[in-house]
């Protein structure tokens, strides 16, 4: 946002978040605490001081990609104009014109965000060469207030799955253990933060795209509520469910980027625990969980008592059955639609059905069951209008009636109920199951069961780790009330209090 077009309300939250950042204390930097270690904050405070030029800040990053390129994480890298960028950032800063408040930080993208300087693959091998006609409004927002463009990540093709194995691009690969995958699909944004390529990047959620890889690769996410972050410019899945949303290693820096993206003022404070209510509905998220992902919820819960907060153990009623015929209904119904739609308006080289037909084995089968025109299990027009009119605003309001009649300030979960998986031996199957407990569950269940009702019914969500079972993160997430999002940033700030930090890869 430049200074010359900024609303006043804009303007305030900029005031904010510049004098958040003057706040941040210096960070002494050595060879056990090496630039790519600072939180997004702390390298933008130094950049803006002057303690670190922003083209030294970039070459670190561009320098841990490269020794880190292994893992996958990006399609493309846009070295010599980030570098360029980061320049121009110094002679402004040493000629005393004012800066953003992201001046200097290079962030990369999910691939299917879009911008004019690089493609916007998708992860899918027909839009190799996709260029949009404009940013999309969340990157023209970031831009705008300095930030450069680091690169787009790799990512679970079309968005479509929750390991990242992408078939056209590799596989990513988890910086905690490269045999694991990162989760997604926005595994390469998710590796990128937390293997310390980059402090933050932006992803995309659709039904847990964010949460997963945050969880699994140890690091903060935020799906903000539907609608409260622009989608313009970016490749849909289910415009009904899809958001974007920033990704870091600390919350401060979530708090950061969504104050610059929603023009409000950035929260700074952690809520203060002592009686907050957290519920718990240990039926639907807690069935079934990997010994070490309950060892970690357990001790949660345990300090979070400690703390001084609440725990109400109470069920939210018919949970599982209402996410049931609303996700896959609305997920499925619009995909064909709004991915044709977008191609169209985009002027893209290819059209749905050609996209279709170039797509990898694995999630072209799931298309062409789902998807297509005349599929074996296409969803119908009423089951849509169903899951619409009648089932979402249902699961809504069992939500509203909870967090109302139990007065809780948000629920707690696992994000998922085992750590990381291995990568499956073959990237060609529809899908692949996951053991837990000695019990074989689908891929299907085993992600998707507890981030699924928080994002069809449109809450916000915050994604933190919390420990780690057998050298692999443990991520708990908060869902709150409808456009709850700065609330539960305060109270993530505050959790994070409290909860383990998750120690850095070891790569």
């Amino acid at each position: 946002m430049t200074y010359a077009n900024q609303t006043r309300r804009e303007f305030l939250a900029t005031s904010g978040a510049l004098a958040a950042l003057t706040a941040v204390p210096k960070v002494a930097v050595s060879a056990t605490n090496p630039l790519n270690e600072l939180s997004a904050a702390e390298a933008v405070a130094a950049i803006r001081r002057g303690d670190l030029s922003a083209e030294s800040y970039a070459r670190a990053l561009l320098d841990r990609c490269g020794q880190l390129k292994d893992l996958n994480a990006f399609i493309s890298l846009n070295q010599d104009a980030v570098l360029e960028a980061a320049r121009k950032i110094d002679q402004q800063r040493n000629g005393g014109k004012p800066l953003g408040v992201l001046a200097g930080l290079p962030i990369p993208l999910k691939d299917s965000i879009g911008t004019t300087s690089l493609p916007t693959t998708c992860g899918t091998r027909s839009l190799r060469s996709f260029r949009l006609k404009e940013d999309a409004a969340v990157w023209s927002r970031l831009s705008q207030a300095g930030a450069i463009l680091l690169g787009k990540n790799n990512l679970h093709e079309m968005s479509l799955g929750w390991t990242s194995a992408n078939q056209v691009y590799g596989p990513v690969r988890n910086p905690y253990d490269p045999t694991c995958i990162p989760g997604g699909s926005s595994g390469g944004t998710a590796v990128a933060v937390s293997a310390r390529m980059a402090p933050a990047g932006i992803g995309e959620d659709t039904n847990g795209s964010i949460r997963v890889p945050a969880a699994m690769c140890g690091i903060t996410g935020l799906r903000p509520t539907h609608g409260r972050y622009p989608g313009a410019g970016v490749m849909p899945l289910a415009p009904s469910l899809d958001t974007v949303g920033p990704m870091a290693r600390r919350i401060s820096d979530l708090c950061l980027f969504d104050s610059v993206v929603t023009g409000d003022p950035i929260v700074t404070s952690p809520m203060d625990l002592t009686e907050v209510r957290f519920g718990v509905s240990r039926e639907h998220y807690f069935t079934n969980l990997d010994a070490g992902v309950q060892r970690v919820m357990d001790t949660v819960l345990s300090r979070l008592r400690e703390a001084g907060a609440v725990i109400v153990e109470a069920e939210i009623p018919d949970l599982g059955a209402l996410v049931g015929k609303v996700t896959v209904a609305i997920v499925y119904y619009e995909a064909r639609r709004s991915i044709s739609r977008f191609l169209a308006e985009q002027d893209a080289p290819i059209d749905f059905a050609g996209l279709v037909s170039q797509l990898s084995p694995e999630i072209r089968k799931q298309v062409e069951e789902w998807v297509v025109e005349g599929a074996p299990n296409e969803i119908s027009e009423q089951a849509y209008q169903d899951a619409i009119q009648k089932y979402r605003p249902a699961l809504q309001e069992t939500w509203r009636n909870y967090f109302s009649e139990h007065r809780v300030r948000a629920v707690i979960s696992p994000v998922v109920r085992m750590p990381a998986p291995r990568l499956p031996q073959s990237l060609t199957s529809p899908g692949f199951d996951v053991e837990i407990n000695g019990s074989v569950v689908p891929a299907r269940v085993a992600f998707a069961r507890n981030i699924a009702p928080s994002s069809s019914a449109g809450l916000p969500s915050v994604v933190l780790p919390a420990g780690m079972t057998s050298g692999l993160p443990v991520g708990i997430e908060l869902d709150g009330p409808a456009l709850s999002d700065r609330d539960l940033l305060s109270l993530a700030l505050a959790v994070e209090r409290v909860v383990d930090l998750n120690p850095a890869p070891t790569l």
